[in-house]
């Protein structure tokens, strides 16, 4: 049982790491990543003669509010995910019912790690704004593995406690 909830909680705690770093590029150094964001919005690369285009955001401020947007919807994931990493640390020797509710912190943050990179990427950018048409800034395949490590955590962590009466996932 100590392996598995210790486990689990370095599978978060590497997750963890990969956002924060994440995260601090995009503070410290945001031209890439805010270049990236503009040029989705934009839609300037995607297929000649698309009939999507119409969907593209040119403003400048828009962009740069979405950028935003995104920037801090990944500080929240790796709050929440280095929350639960602490929590389920301090709680491994704890009764199920006490490390299931350390768990529901990086359940919260996985949660929303994988909105951000599914919905947000794959979804709104990949295919609202047709990113998989854009050679040049197309990120699907890294949303996509983001998403899917993402995933696997989450459905790992999500699973019951060894000894939980309860069964309880999560909460």
């Amino acid at each position: 049982m100590l392996v598995v909830r210790l486990s689990k909680a370095a599978l978060v705690a590497a997750l963890a790491l990969t956002c924060t770093l994440v995260v601090f590029g995009n503070i410290v150094d945001p031209a890439v990543n805010l270049a990236f964001v503009q040029h989705v919005l934009a839609m300037d690369t995607v297929l000649p003669g698309s009939g999507i285009v119409d969907r593209s955001i040119t403003d400048p401020a828009l962009q740069r509010a979405a950028f935003a947007l995104i920037v801090a919807g990944e500080a929240l994931t790796t709050l929440l995910l280095w929350i639960g990493v602490l929590l389920m640390l301090v709680r491994l020797r704890a009764s199920p019912a006490r490390f299931v509710r350390a768990k529901a912190w990086a359940i919260a943050g996985l949660s929303v790690g994988f909105l951000i990179w599914q919905a947000g990427f794959l979804g709104i950018g990949g295919e609202w704004f047709g990113m998989w048409m854009s050679t040049t800034w197309n990120g699907q395949q890294s949303a996509f593995r983001f998403a899917m490590t993402v995933l696997g955590v989450l459905i790992y962590v999500a699973l019951p406690e060894a000894g939980d009466p309860t069964g309880t996932r999560g909460g």
